[in-house]
């Protein structure tokens, strides 16, 4: 008698591959949610700092810089550079004001329209909510007074810089959601400077001291990082989707 053939190997459930993630959107660094929530609790002590002690040990600082923009202003007013600074300051003035909650708005809409709903769900808690939820409370916090004889339309409530954390949270977010690794880095560049430049603008303007604005942009990084660590799974949901094509299913 012959022998029987050998039985085929029994068959194995194929393995499910989840797909390459895509460079968008970025996922977040290390330690993010460490080093984020350091921020937010050191910009809070400074808030009850301020709240305890309107002459917290970092005012003389402020001063010093407030009367060292004020020589700066006048210096300006008179030389041929004063009304092109004045300009750029009235500018970012009304960038960092209502003018400048259109530019996430037009992020997120277009990226909605691309399918991408999980990014612009990002960009619009980190651009818009954490305005209500994290900005606004800090400055209920510390209830600082502005500097005297501010130049700009203000409302109450110096601490932390509004305008200044607005800068940070869009930089942040569309870097996350929009550009790649290579041209994020150009990105980098240009985002710093736009939120040198609105910090220094606040103070040229009297709008804020100068802690403030330092203020406004650890809360703003702060902020970004937490959120960027909380959206991660969706984040990655949606890489793995862009990277198969796959979005809309």
């Amino acid at each position: 008698m012959f022998p029987s053939p050998p039985s085929p190997p029994p068959s194995r459930t194929p393995l499910r591959v989840r797909p390459p993630r895509h460079h968008l959107p970025a996922a977040p660094p290390r330690h993010a949610l460490g080093l984020g929530t350091a921020l937010l609790v050191l910009a809070l002590l400074a808030g009850l700092l301020l709240r305890l002690d309107r002459q917290p040990f970092f005012q003389g600082l402020d001063d010093r810089w407030a009367a060292s923009v004020n020589d700066s202003a006048a210096a300006g007013s008179s030389g041929a550079g004063g009304d092109g600074l004045g300009g750029l300051t009235t500018v970012l003035d009304r960038l960092g004001g209502p003018l400048g909650t259109v530019l996430p708005l037009l992020v997120i809409g277009c990226l909605c329209v691309y399918g991408r709903w999980r990014s612009g769900l990002f960009v619009f808690t980190v651009t818009v909510v954490a305005n209500l939820v994290v900005l606004l409370p800090l400055k209920q916090v510390a209830d600082r007074p502005r500097p005297p004889h501010p130049w700009v339309l203000v409302s109450d409530g110096s601490y932390p810089s509004g305008q200044v954390f607005s800068a940070v949270t869009l930089v942040v977010s569309i870097a996350v959601v929009l550009f790649p690794p290579r041209a994020r880095r150009w990105w980098w560049a240009f985002g710093t400077s736009y939120v040198l430049a609105m910090m220094g603008s606040r103070t040229w303007l009297h709008a804020q001291w100068l802690s403030d604005t330092v203020a406004g942009a650890l809360v703003g990084v702060g902020t970004c990082l937490v959120l960027w660590r909380a959206f991660a799974p969706l984040l990655e949901t949606e890489s793995e989707r862009m990277a198969s094509n796959s979005l809309w299913l």
